[in-house]
């Protein structure tokens, strides 16, 4: 992932470009190209303290940590009151992590190996969160759909209370595998990988010096997302864009390049788990815990968020749940799986592009 630091040089453009009032379209482009290796270094620092905490500590510190760069994002576009573009990345996210991580994973792993095996139980778990993440996101604009609330004030309440059940979901997810059931997941790991296990390894970094990088990268990120969305509605309308689209499709590609890659170069190395895990454990993070804080962080911003989306939204997020769960719910991925993921998420860009 060496090669994603060259990238870094995108920063003091960004920066320098706001300062001298460049056009709108260099400050996005610069600072999005940014965020990508900041993220990179994030997930390495994130790595790094979960070596120090150990494997339990370490899981929750992984867990919370995942999508801090795609969560400040959508904070800081929250506070503009992009309130529409918050909404479509969530789902993007949901819909990208399912379609386009996990197949290219699958493409590109399926080209090297002729089949590839996920475990069982992981495959099992995972349908379940991923039902349970869509019923959460679905709920509400059924609600709205059902209801006449054009004020959307109860809306927003009903939002606050899924948005409360979502995060004990979460919860009660994070004491199974780290808790209850922490012998199969430690075994399941013990499967994935070929080597010893990242997460019994000493730590490379020292405690300090990973506490520091995670500080300064966070605020590197921070800054950079603050570029990004206030060059957004210009450049969106620059390019004839719209918020659902750069909110689908572009915020969730920058937040969550450097963990893409990850999921295709392990799928390259037979660790096919591990790339899943990556990919549906990233949209199970953004439907049970990113989404439920946005709710919560929008009341204190004065912008309220609820969680009834569009009907093309739900749609395309249920699609992406039910081809996912009938891709790994016999435990095999190969490369023409992965193709058809890749081919679904195509179908649905274009739809968005003209929507």
């Amino acid at each position: 992932m060496t090669w994603l630091l060259w990238l870094l040089v995108a920063a003091p453009i960004a920066i320098g470009a706001s300062f001298l009032h460049a056009a709108p379209i260099v400050v996005f482009v610069a600072s999005a190209l940014a965020i990508i290796p900041l993220s990179s270094l994030l997930g390495t620092a994130t790595e790094e303290l979960a070596a120090h905490t150990g494997p339990t500590l370490g899981g929750l510190v992984n867990a919370s940590l995942g999508n801090l760069a795609e969560l400040i994002i959508a904070i800081l576009a929250l506070r503009a009151g992009l309130i529409d573009l918050v909404k479509a990345s969530i789902t993007g996210s949901i819909i990208g992590n399912l379609l386009l991580v996990l197949g290219a994973a699958q493409l590109a792993g399926g080209l090297k190996y002729r089949t590839q095996k996920f475990n069982s139980s992981f495959a099992g778990t995972s349908i379940s969160l991923l039902v349970i993440a869509a019923v959460g996101l679905i709920v509400p604009t059924l609600f709205l759909a059902a209801h006449p609330d054009p004020a959307r004030a109860a809306t927003e309440r009903v939002s606050e209370f899924v948005a409360g059940f979502l995060i004990v979901g979460y919860a009660l997810f994070l004491v199974y595998s780290m808790g209850t059931h922490k012998s199969a997941f430690d075994a399941l790991q013990e499967e994935t990988f070929d080597e010893t296990p990242a997460a019994h390894e000493a730590p490379a970094w020292s405690l300090p010096r990973t506490l520091a990088v995670l500080v300064i990268v966070a605020a590197a990120i921070g800054w950079m997302s603050e570029l990004l969305v206030g060059a957004t509605e210009s450049t969106v309308h620059t390019l004839g864009l719209s918020d659902v689209f750069v909110g689908l499709i572009l915020i969730p590609i920058i937040g969550n390049a450097a963990e893409h890659s990850s999921a295709v170069l392990m799928a390259r190395k037979n660790r096919m788990d591990l790339a899943a895990s990556i990919a549906i454990g990233s949209s199970v993070q953004v439907a049970l815990f990113v989404a439920p804080v946005l709710v919560f962080v929008s009341v204190l911003l004065g912008h309220p968020l609820d969680l009834a989306f569009g009907f093309f939204e739900v749609a395309s997020v249920t699609l992406a749940v039910w081809i996912t769960s009938a891709i790994v719910i016999d435990a095999e991925s190969n490369w023409l799986e992965g193709a058809f993921l890749l081919l679904v998420y195509a179908v649905l860009g274009v739809a968005f592009f003209y929507f």
